[in-house]
């Protein structure tokens, strides 16, 4: 008797990814824990002003607000590497659902201080740091998990819906906030609470074995191997750190709040439409490439992308104009979505399945870096050159930073098909 030929991949399109129970069930588990993100970062925000102007300066107050990310960053950035080894050992699908207990706790706790009373700023950066290290083994651990729900041949359509899951949820969810808070911060957690719930729930029933092959060797070696693949495989490398220095210079976003005030003088209702443009922008695309995956030129399209990354940042920086402001933020997120959306499918399809969950991990790790970071360059930049030469010097940096590893990364350049 001979063996049955192989069940050939499905074709990929948009109702072939919507018959993949289990992948749509992910994705529902990402929206839903994206919302529930989002909602308790608008919900600690507003609680922590709350709870430092109590005894504090306006100023003061602001930095304990600013604290809260950099606490929740910390521990990313400490447990990265064992987040991803984790990942890679472990079963995906259990690591999920304990760092959403891990979640589902932490938002517990902010519901209880708020309803009762007890909040105060140690508590909260304490919560925020907890929420982190959740965080931290969740961002390997779901990147990992993903690509196992799929045929190959859907994965980019895959890579598409999460990525506009993330966007839509990204938009939605401090709308939502906002008004869940104008009635009470408990409220807001409580409602977090659901959303994480529902997200876990949604985990515990994917069907599909998603336990990675046993990989041999200790904890440090693993680390030090999934560190080696990524600095020998060049266009693993190549697309991480495009992305790490494009958004370490380009960072114009975390100058909004000085644009809208004082160079644009829109008022703090133009600051929330600058705040939307990237999102809309980057839906926009993702929508688009959820239906229409890009197939050839991948390389090309991604330095494309950084290239007009750079371009808007440097028409936002010169624009004196709000709507005008408002379209190059949105064809800087459109941008920014596309090059992204070509790095992850790349990183995806090159790294073995044994691998995924550390090359998550160093990615992510390289994400975080360069948010925070370039949040930090710009306002260094801004302090020299004023916010208007702050965002221009990222904007052609972006652009210098195209050219330059286009020469030192041709296999990148020259990356086709996304298959």
């Amino acid at each position: 008797m001979t063996d049955a030929a192989p069940e050939p991949d499905p074709p990929s399109t948009v109702s072939a990814l919507l018959k993949r129970r289990d992948f749509m069930t992910f994705w529902t588990s990402r929206v839903s824990s994206t919302l529930g993100v989002q909602i308790q970062s608008v919900a600690l925000g507003w609680q922590m002003y709350a709870v430092a102007r109590e005894t504090m300066s306006v100023a003061q107050s602001a930095f304990y607000v600013g604290m809260i990310g950099l606490a929740a960053f910390i521990p990313v950035f400490l447990l990265a590497l064992p987040a991803g080894e984790t990942a890679d050992r472990h079963n995906r699908k259990v690591v999920l659902v304990l760092c959403y207990l891990g979640e589902i706790t932490t938002a517990v706790i902010l519901a209880c201080a708020a309803i009762f009373d007890f909040a105060s700023i140690p508590l909260l950066l304490v919560l925020s740091a907890a929420f982190g290290t959740s965080r931290a083994f969740m961002g390997p651990a779901s990147t990992a998990m993903g690509p196992m729900l799929v045929p190959k041949s859907l994965l980019p359509r895959a890579i598409a819906w999460n990525s506009l899951a993330w966007q839509g949820a990204s938009i939605i969810g401090p709308a939502m906030g906002g008004i869940l808070v104008s009635h009470s911060v408990g409220l807001s957690y409580s409602v977090t609470v659901v959303l994480y719930v529902v997200a876990a729930l949604c985990i515990l029933s994917i069907r599909t074995n998603v336990r990675p092959q046993v990989q041999p060797g200790s904890r440090w070696d693993l680390m030090k191997e999934g560190l080696s693949y990524v600095w020998t495989n060049k266009i693993v490398f190549g697309a991480i750190s495009l992305d790490l220095f494009a958004v370490l210079l380009g960072g114009a976003t975390a100058l909004l709040p000085v644009f809208a005030r004082d160079v644009l003088h829109a008022g703090p209702e133009g600051f929330g439409i600058l705040r939307a443009g990237p999102a809309i922008g980057a839906t926009i695309v993702a929508t688009i490439l959820a239906g229409y995956p890009i197939r050839r030129h991948a390389g090309l399209f991604m330095f494309a992308g950084v290239a007009v990354f750079g371009l808007a940042t440097i028409v936002f920086g010169l624009s004196k104009w709000l709507p005008l402001s408002v379209a190059a933020l949105a064809v800087l997120g459109g941008a920014d979505m596309l090059s992204v959306f070509v790095r992850q499918t790349l990183v995806q399809i090159v790294t073995p399945d044994q691998m995924r969950g550390r090359v998550a991990a160093v990615s992510s790790l390289f994400i975080g870096a360069s948010n925070e970071l370039g949040e930090f360059e710009s306002g260094v930049v801004a302090r020299f050159l004023g916010p208007v030469g702050a965002a221009v010097f990222g904007g052609v940096g972006a652009l210098i930073v195209t050219g330059v590893w286009a020469r030192l990364f041709p296999a990148l350049r020259t990356a086709d098909r996304l298959e």
